[in-house]
């Protein structure tokens, strides 16, 4: 098959004729409460382009959730896949254990942040990942409470339901929840600016504001673990303030509680550093990885401290499918080829392209409240024009214009009011800089 044009090309309006007749095989096959962001059906996917059945090539600045960070094809991803399946494609790690899981172990003992002994266990998704964080939490601390954070996102299975802020669409319905749970609120400049400026700048003060909550409803000596992503996903993109990471997890370590990070979304190069973690910089004493991390195959991880990791007995985690050799090949490949291309750097640099091209617009259009995140992770938080209140009328006429226009964007934040941009990391400059064209100029029509 000839390589994937890199351009944006439409034969169709979206969702064309093929897309169309896959839909109505799906709403007769796939339960109802499965979503998709477009209606089009992909039939390729490479570099910074999503070829649909149809023909139509779209921008993706999504990646699959910040899945394909590495490319929906990389060669070498594509290679150490085709070499693995034809060894084998399954023994269980617990039954019959292989070098590719010790391999992905050890590398990612490596790239965490933090030169203490490390230990991993690999799982099959980041909600996994996270449930089994909390476990060992609780099994290295004996106490039984968590903490997770206003505007938090960690999965959809019970606990991570419960860790998670947001009700619709992830969590209303589906109660009771995990017990246990207690939020905090987090560090979010933008908001917490409106009610006091150096709450919003200062982050050892809105850390203060967060450990107050902490020992006085839930108390230090009852709580294993707390949770939080070093910069919101879900939530809204949200980069803390300076200094409230650090802040928490020195309290954390003078308390005995365990420091989880959940780096499912922001981790592996996605935010100009191998984890967003670096950029304060912070060691945690555990660490969960997914998205980005298997080359887009199936794959989770829990990293950290070798005390903590080892206090679990021996058979309490795992998991049938936990390392599966092939996901375990595409890891390993996607490991190389961020290390070949410098995707680190290349992170940094979409980084300064995407704030100069939403600088300009920001400063021609008061609707464009906030331009937030680090990386190849930066979000647009929209709200009425003179106002800071939010706008999700926009922000989901303005998603939809975009992928009419072929363009993939997503959304996200707690009030429904963000366009979040996850391109990529072996996207074009040209390609981006023509999909934030695109996404500048329909908002300009709204």
């Amino acid at each position: 098959m000839p390589p994937l044009p890199q351009n944006r090309h439409l034969v169709t309006e979206i969702p064309g004729p093929g897309s169309m007749r896959l839909a109505r095989r799906r709403a007769a096959a796939v339960a109802r409460g499965v979503g998709s962001t477009l209606p089009v059906y992909a039939a390729r996917a490479g570099g910074g382009i999503v070829e649909d059945v149809d023909g139509n090539r779209l921008i993706d600045l999504g990646a699959g959730i910040a899945v394909t960070t590495v490319g929906a094809a990389a060669p070498r991803v594509v290679d150490a896949v085709r070499e693995q399946v034809a060894e084998f494609t399954h023994t269980c790690f617990m039954v019959t254990p292989y070098e590719g899981y010790l391999a992905v172990a050890e590398a990612l003992n490596r790239a965490t942040p933090g030169t203490h002994e490390k230990r991993s266990v690999l799982l099959n998704s980041g909600a996994e990942a996270l449930e089994n964080a909390v476990k060992i939490a609780r099994s290295y601390t004996h106490k039984s409470a968590v903490v997770a954070f206003d505007h938090a996102y960690h999965g959809r299975t019970n606990l991570t339901m419960a860790l998670t802020a947001k009700s619709m669409p992830y969590k209303s319905g589906f109660g009771p929840f995990a017990p246990d749970v207690y939020r905090a609120p987090a560090s979010y400049p933008y908001r917490d600016s409106l009610i006091d400026k150096d709450l919003g700048s200062d982050g050892g003060r809105a850390a203060e504001r967060t450990i107050g909550v902490i020992e006085s409803q839930i108390g230090a000596h009852n709580l294993a673990a707390l949770v939080i992503e070093p910069i919101q996903g879900e939530g809204g993109f949200i980069v803390p303030a300076p200094g409230f990471l650090p802040a928490l997890l020195a309290w954390c370590r003078d308390n005995n509680v365990v420091f989880i990070a959940d780096e499912v979304q922001t981790g592996f190069a996605r935010t100009g550093a191998m984890f967003a973690c670096e950029h304060e910089p912070i060691a945690p004493d555990l660490i969960c990885t997914a998205k980005g991390i298997g080359g887009g195959l199936p794959l989770a991880a829990v990293t950290g401290r070798a005390e903590i990791m080892d206090a679990p007995h021996v058979s309490g985690l795992g998991g049938t499918f936990g390392g599966n050799p092939v996901a375990c090949a595409a890891a390993l490949g996607a490991f190389a080829t961020v290390e070949a291309e410098d995707l680190v750097g290349r992170a940094r640099r979409i980084e300064r392209l995407i704030f100069e091209r939403l600088g300009r617009a920001q400063a021609d259009d008061d609707r464009i409240g906030d331009v937030r995140g680090r990386g190849a992770m930066i979000a647009i938080e929209l709200v009425r024009s003179g106002t800071a209140d939010p706008d999700p009328d926009l922000t989901k006429a303005l998603a939809a214009a975009c992928h009419r226009a072929g363009v993939i964007v997503l959304t996200c934040g707690t009030f429904g009011n963000v366009v979040r941009l996850l391109p990529p990391l072996t996207i074009s400059d040209d390609l981006l800089a023509e999909g934030l064209d695109v996404l500048v100029g329909e908002l300009a029509k709204l």
